[in-house]
């Protein structure tokens, strides 16, 4: 008996708790099914529980999150719901799971193992396959007969806006009237929507046909307007269940256009078409600069809301819009009143306080006249119904587009006029004409005389330019020969040193000469083509040439080259061939002094004021009176390098107004104990 009242114990606790936790499926059951008690839910604000971590958590009764209409959802919400079902019937149970229109759902199975199996996925974010996506939003409820079966259904909403929120059990009789009365109740405002995408397309053609033959910037914003207003209506065909939108392949593009596009057609384009409609630039420049002011901060606030809406933070945008919306009255009042006062002098004002006045009126007329569910939308108090906008909407792009016709009719009437004034003034230019004509005859009779004695005038320049010309190819012909004798008289020099190494029989120094000479030489050949060359490649070109030279001087001889530091020696330009004959001589002259054991020759290159370069050489050797002596003596050797160098000079100032500079002093002139040269060149640079 003890056990009899235990089994009878079990088994009436048994049916209690399915009772109380389990949706128990009988033969007579009416559909559809209330599931709102039987099922245990879990609100996950961390928005981080999965499939694999439910069991964990603690499911309770649900507790005011279930609603029949639309409500104002501040923030993302994230709910688990879980029940079980048992198939008390004969037969497999096969119905539908409905809790609403959500933005995300997903669906799970338990299996034998106990784990959560994904059956399907729905959302109005996520659930891009046509008409059939509304159907994905009922749940398949499959129970074999006699058993029982656990599922879970997650949701996430992230919309400001939660739609209703009613977990209901359909069969497929029940669910095909549900469906049925749901594509009656949004069918209408779906040919709303359509008529509106048509009558939008008619009045964009109009405005492109009269963009065509009329060119002006305010068609182009009301084109704009008028395009954003047509996407923003068939984006919005996606939130009405069974119908079939035009961008049903990106659910989340519906979304963007609730507040992003509102600014857009309403704000930015608004205000840019103000601006040129009514040429706020020329009549009104204070005006123009706020109706500028106001769009580039409409444009920031169109990217804020749209950043926030592609981050799930819907509620945000929403509230960001609420102000917008509501701070901008105070300011719309003043521009319209003063708009107002100058419809007087400008009647385009008219038609843009109209048109700008049509979205406000359906608002006002919806706050007092129509009724919706309280904290629906983004703006409670002022929002209007779809159908009531439409009317706005449509009242404001009739006005704006009345008011570009009557603005291209003044075009019209002012390109008539100015082409009268035209006519009349090439009346009066015509007969300007026969005047001027008569004046022209009596000028032309002056001027020929003048122009025949200005003939004259060019014709004697022209000849004293060609003997310029015939002069300067003289002077070049010239230079060329100078150079002719320049460079054998180097290599005569060159060729005697290499002779003596040869005959000393050192042929080591005169294989390194031979080298050294041979690029001289080469160098030589380079620069004898060239007018002038960088002071650097004369340096490189002059240490050569005195390497060579000690050489055969057995090192009885030192030079140095000195440049101050604040010369840019590859900028800085000098003749070439011009310095190498007074350092040769230097070289021949000065090494020559009996009294001196080392001969010393310094080389300075000095920068003066107004870009003159200085360059000095300076020897210890006989000095010039001596020097001249020993010439006499010796009468068969002429030297011409210096000659040469001198005349050299002379032409180069004659060809490019060098002024270049060449002095030449003895040393014992001006001191009687000091011996030797000193040559100072001058080379102004161009």
């Amino acid at each position: 008996m003890r056990y009899l009242f235990l089994i009878c114990c079990c088994l009436v606790f048994g049916q209690i708790s399915l009772a109380q936790d389990t949706v128990r499926i009988d033969e007579g059951l009416h559909y559809p099914v209330n599931l709102q008690d039987n099922l245990q839910a879990m609100v996950d604000s961390s928005h981080r529980v999965d499939a694999t971590q439910i069991d964990e958590k603690l499911f309770a009764t649900p507790a005011g999150i279930f609603h029949d209409d639309k409500i104002r959802a501040n923030g993302k919400r994230d709910y688990w719901l879980r029940f079980s079902i048992h198939n008390a019937t004969a037969s497999e149970l096969d119905n539908y799971l409905f809790t609403g229109w959500h933005d995300k759902l997903y669906w799970y199975k338990k299996d034998v193992s106990g784990k959560y199996q994904l059956l399907q996925t729905a959302g109005m974010m996520m659930d891009p396959t046509g008409v059939r996506r509304w159907d994905n939003f009922a749940m398949p409820v499959q129970v074999p007969p006699g058993e029982t079966r656990t599922f879970l259904l997650h949701i996430k909403n992230s919309f400001y806006v939660e739609a209703a929120f009613s977990p209901t059990l359909h069969n497929p009789l029940t669910y095909q009237n549900f469906k049925h009365r749901e594509y009656v109740k949004y069918d209408s405002m779906t040919i709303i929507y359509n008529t509106m995408i048509g009558m939008l397309l008619a009045l964009l053609c109009i405005t492109i046909i009269n963009y065509t033959q009329l060119p002006d910037r305010s068609s182009l914003f009301f084109a704009a307007y008028l395009l954003g207003l047509i996407f923003m209506y068939a984006l919005r065909i996606e939130f009405r269940p069974f119908q079939l939108s035009y961008f049903h392949r990106w659910p989340m593009l519906k979304y963007y256009a609730d507040i992003p596009a509102i600014l857009f057609c309403f704000f930015i384009v608004h205000l840019l078409f103000g601006n040129s409609f009514l040429s706020l630039r020329e009549r009104y420049p204070l005006m123009g600069k706020v109706f500028k002011i106001a769009a580039v901060l409409a444009t920031v606030l169109l990217i804020i809301t749209a950043s926030c809406i592609y981050f799930d933070h819907f509620d945000i945008a929403a509230n960001i819009f609420s102000y917008t919306y509501f701070s901008s009255f105070v300011p719309l009042v003043i521009v319209l009143i003063a708009l107002t006062r100058r419809t007087k002098h400008h009647p385009l004002a008219r038609f843009f306080i109209l048109g700008s006045l049509c979205p406000y009126f359906v608002s006002v007329y919806s706050f007092l006249f129509l009724h919706h569910a309280p904290n629906v939308s983004a703006l409670p108090e002022l929002a209007p119904s779809p159908a009531t906008l439409s009317a706005g909407v449509i009242l404001q792009a009739l006005f704006f587009a009345a008011g570009l016709s009557y603005r291209n009719k003044m075009l019209h009437q002012d390109k008539t006029k100015t082409q009268e004034l035209l006519i009349k003034q090439l009346n009066k230019n015509k007969s300007l004409q026969r005047k001027l004509n008569e004046q022209l005859e009596e000028l032309v009779k002056e001027q020929t005389t003048e122009i025949l004695r200005k003939k004259q005038e060019l014709e004697e320049q022209r000849k004293l330019q060609m003997e310029m010309e015939y002069e300067k190819k003289f002077s070049e012909i010239e230079l060329k020969a100078i150079r002719a004798q320049i460079n054998p008289h180097f290599i005569f020099n060159c060729l005697n040193s290499i002779q003596l190494f040869v005959m000393q029989r050192d042929y080591e120094y005169a294989q390194k000469y031979l080298s050294d000479f041979s690029y001289l030489i080469r160098k030589t050949l380079d620069f004898s083509r060239r007018n002038f060359i960088t002071l650097s490649d004369e340096i490189a070109y002059l240490n050569t040439y005195l390497g060579l030279e000690k050489m055969r001087f057995e090192n009885k001889m030192e030079y140095q080259v000195l440049v101050e530091n604040n010369i840019p020696i590859s900028e800085l330009e000098v003749p070439a061939m011009l310095l190498q004959p007074y350092v040769e001589n230097a070289v021949k002259h000065g090494m020559n002094n009996e009294q001196q054991v080392t001969g010393m020759l310094y080389i300075r290159f000095h920068l003066l004021h107004n870009d003159i370069l200085e360059c000095i050489i300076e020897d210890n050797g006989i000095g010039i009176e001596r020097s001249k002596a020993i010439r006499n003596l010796h009468s068969n050797h002429q030297s011409s390098g210096l000659e040469i160098s001198h005349n050299r000079a002379e032409i180069l100032n004659k060809m490019y107004n060098t002024g270049i500079q060449i002095e030449i002093i003895d040393k014992s002139s001006q001191e009687s104990s000091c011996t030797g040269t000193l040559v100072r060149i001058l080379i102004p640079q161009l």
